[in-house]
């Protein structure tokens, strides 16, 4: 067995092993941790298979910003685990079977490219030229020459989606909440300066600086009391 082999086996028993904490393990935030690990290994799978684009992309979309955002939505919302477990062993037989035939046909469609032996070369749909000077590049720049020139368009469509899935998703956290501040930015706008300022002209007081209390003797010092028997 060469490193590549044992890379393999390691990377694959500790994704498949991770995967199935995601749906065994009772804490919502230690699930999400365990899909973290599932991502990683994913990744060096995809790096043996000479994909390091898939790699690379893999752990900086969905390791730096899909998971971190799961882990703020999942503290955020506060899940109740005790509700989702009613009612768990009712339905399990039929998410079992659902389950199984989801395997099944997955292992059918994966079990022709497990014996796949040479990596084929990137091949494009018919009648669509390719890019000038993409031949020897790495799959990484290839692929990157390829997005920007022939699918430059589906790119900007796919990042202004992703633009308004970012507001949608400030619009939804500022929902009025009990335990939560909340500020309308409408009415915000809406005022004004004299609604916050208020000029009131008042006339100068001065007072009058007061004497200090002192009792007088009869000759005119002051008369100490002495100490009381």
């Amino acid at each position: 067995m060469d490193i590549r082999s044992a890379l393999f086996y390691i990377f694959s028993s500790i994704l498949l092993f991770s995967a199935f904490r995601v749906i065994t393990v009772r804490n919502t935030v230690h699930a999400s941790l365990f899909l973290v690990l599932a991502f990683f290994q994913a990744s060096g799978l995809w790096m043996l298979l000479e994909a390091e684009f898939l790699s690379i992309t893999l752990v900086l979309v969905y390791v730096g910003a899909v998971m971190v955002l799961f882990l703020f939505v999942v503290m955020m919302l506060d899940v109740s685990v005790d509700a989702i477990r009613v009612g768990f062993w009712k339905h399990f037989p039929l998410a079992a079977s659902l389950g199984a035939v989801v395997s099944l046909e997955l292992a059918g469609v994966l079990m022709g490219g497990f014996r796949v032996s040479v990596v084929r070369p990137m091949v494009l749909p018919e009648g669509l030229p390719a890019p000038q000077g993409i031949e020897g590049l790495s799959n990484t720049k290839a692929l990157g020459i390829l997005l920007y020139s022939n699918y430059l368009f589906p790119v900007e469509i796919a990042a202004v989606i992703l633009l308004v899935a970012i507001v949608a998703a400030i619009a939804l956290t500022l929902r009025k909440r009990k335990d939560s501040k909340y500020q309308n930015p409408g009415e915000q706008i809406k005022v004004k300066s004299t609604d916050r300022l208020q000029i009131v002209k008042m006339a100068a007081v001065i007072d009058a600086p007061s004497l200090p209390k002192e009792s007088h003797g009869a000759e005119g010092g002051l008369a100490a009391e002495g100490p009381k028997s």
